[in-house]
């Protein structure tokens, strides 16, 4: 099966998360999503600050709770109190991805609650996800994925919430220059809602960029985007 695991990235708003779609152990595919979600993203812009030898050891539910039971390794992290508290959402969304979206999240280690955390945060009861516009990167490429090796037309789609629901998006070659532009809607303003357009390209190596309209023309900070490499055969 496949599911969205989420990192980490920085934005205008501070840090936020940003999801991609990987396959998963379909026997286990909670704590395969886990098991990825801190072995880090395929995607260069985006990163995980939890400890790479941090193990899984289990993900169950437990009386309308979803429990992740880490090793001791789970406590080493440096980092500031706002990527605390986007690296316990990270890992709330990317277990209810799978297991159910609205269900609450208590993080174990060695079997116990986790309680104080990375010096800046505790983590004593279950956590349920913070409201996507808080929280995650506005404008998202679902697909292609980074690094596609794909046939045209080229097919994009991903998720947003931008003003009026207006995109903005290129793609750029290899040396930068702009090979097509345009701009595409989703359903429902600003709030999270699917989008998607189709591109002509000839072969070669390609950036694919989705990019929230600007109204406030730099005012607001740079706006969010989200970008994909991809090859074209």
């Amino acid at each position: 099966m496949t599911s969205g695991v989420y990192f980490l990235i920085d934005t205008r708003a501070g840090v936020r998360l940003a999801r991609e779609e990987r396959s998963l152990d379909a026997a286990d595919p909670a704590r395969s999503a886990v098991e990825a979600m801190i072995a880090g993203p395929t995607d260069p812009d985006y990163t995980t600050t939890w400890a790479p030898g941090t193990r899984v050891l289990s993900v169950r539910r437990s009386a309308g709770v979803i429990e992740v039971d880490l090793s001791a390794d789970a406590r080493r992290a440096n980092v500031g109190s706002e990527a605390a508290a986007r690296m316990v959402q990270q890992l709330v969304y990317t277990v209810t991805e799978v297991l159910g979206r609205g269900m609450p999240v208590q993080l174990l280690i060695e079997g116990r609650r986790a309680g104080e955390l990375w010096g800046v945060l505790a983590w004593d009861r279950p956590v349920t996800r913070g409201r996507p516009v808080d929280v995650r990167l506005l404008v998202q490429i679902d697909h292609p994925g980074e690094g596609a090796a794909l046939t045209s037309p080229v097919s994009v789609d991903g998720i947003a919430a931008v003003f009026e629901a207006q995109l903005s998006w290129q793609v750029l070659t290899a040396d930068g220059a702009v090979a097509q532009q345009g701009t595409t809607m989703t359903s429902r303003g600003q709030r999270f809602a699917p989008y998607s357009f189709t591109v002509s390209l000839m072969p070669g190596s390609y950036v694919v960029l989705v990019e929230e309209d600007d109204p406030s023309g730099g005012a607001g900070g740079t706006p969010m985007s989200d970008t994909r490499t991809i090859i074209v055969r």
